[in-house]
């Protein structure tokens, strides 16, 4: 594979915290009576949608919406802080893949949670950027963010490939024409895959692929 640039996902790829994230969405729609089922979480995730239009859906105002979000974030920051997000073997691949390759990471995290799920995990280390939500003006799936990646390293599509877990990420790096590797993930496995160029089970088969 002749490339030269890699664009990292960040949740469900480098770390462990999708399923942090929808059970803090989970806990706190349950306290307003609204059931966030997990098929329709993966459906909205797939659309890049939120699981507060169920809450619009009910009903509920913006200013109540805002502090369920509160209450969410707050939840799933103590998750980040408490619960075990480890990937087995993402800091030896990338320790590797560093010495060929120039990396980022192009996530849909808010700054404020990447940079706690990544304090002490050395994962940035090996990073030339990383690009949150806030850095580009359309979220995944639109292709905004992963251009966003090129225009950094000043790459060609040809010359970079996309690392992901999700149809959400999948059809953002496709709508940008980046080649994409998908990562199997239990959380994301009832999701499309058949625009992704190459698939592996785990994380270390990078080295082998590339």
């Amino acid at each position: 594979m002749n490339k030269k640039f890699i664009l990292f996902d960040n949740d469900g790829v480098l770390v462990e915290t999708e399923m942090w994230y929808y059970q803090a969405n989970y806990d706190i729609l349950k306290t307003v009576d609204i059931i966030l089922e997990f098929d329709t979480y993966q459906k909205i995730m797939i659309r890049g949608g939120t699981a507060w239009e169920l809450a619009i859906k009910k009903g509920l105002k913006k200013e109540d919406i805002d502090k369920l979000r509160e209450k969410r974030d707050e939840l799933y920051q103590y998750f980040l802080q408490t619960k075990d997000i480890t990937i087995k073997n993402v800091v030896s691949t990338l320790e590797q893949l560093s010495k060929k390759y120039k990396m980022g990471i192009i996530t849909t995290a808010r700054r404020v949670d990447f940079e706690l799920i990544h304090k002490n995990r050395n994962i940035i280390d090996f990073m030339d950027f990383t690009l949150c939500v806030e850095d580009y003006e359309k979220a995944k799936p639109h292709p905004a963010p992963y251009l966003a990646g090129l225009k950094k390293f000043n790459a060609k599509e040809e010359e970079t490939v996309v690392i992901e877990d999700s149809q959400r990420g999948l059809d953002s790096a496709y709508a940008a024409n980046i080649d994409c590797i998908v990562i199997k993930n239990e959380f994301t496995k009832s999701h499309d895959f058949q625009k992704a160029k190459y698939f592996i089970d785990k994380f270390e088969d990078l080295k082998k692929l590339l």
